[in-house]
């Protein structure tokens, strides 16, 4: 069994969750650096969409690269660049969030492990 297919049956969806928070954190993040950069698109990724992926069985970067999307702006600039510095600092949060308590689940579930291992 390979570590990701192990991985996988250990952490189950929280894993994969985790992962694709991960990526879209990077992403969210990329956005806000770029907020004054002329012509810059801003993306997201449809969490949705990913986990679906990679429920299905997708790789962590298929999934990803699927599921990512330009944003829409609200109010464009006249320099083409389409990062919304409200909208992309709540999506943040919201993301942030998510993958703390992700974590929290999974550093329980692994204290739960760890603890059955040793009997206790």
């Amino acid at each position: 069994m390979s570590d990701a297919a192990s991985n996988q049956s250990l952490f189950g969806v929280s894993g994969m969750a985790l992962e694709l928070r991960s990526q879209r954190m990077g992403l969210l993040t990329s956005n806000i650096a770029n907020a004054a950069t002329p012509g810059y698109k801003a993306r997201d990724i449809d969490f949705g969409a990913a986990l679906k992926a990679r429920i299905a069985g997708a790789s962590s970067d298929q999934a990803t690269s699927a599921a990512i999307q330009y944003r829409v702006p609200v109010m464009p600039s006249l320099d083409g660049n389409t990062v919304d510095m409200s909208a992309e600092q709540v999506a943040f949060s919201q993301n942030a969030v998510g993958y703390s308590s992700t974590l929290s689940f999974l550093s329980d579930k692994i204290s739960q492990i760890t603890r059955s291992l040793k009997g206790e």
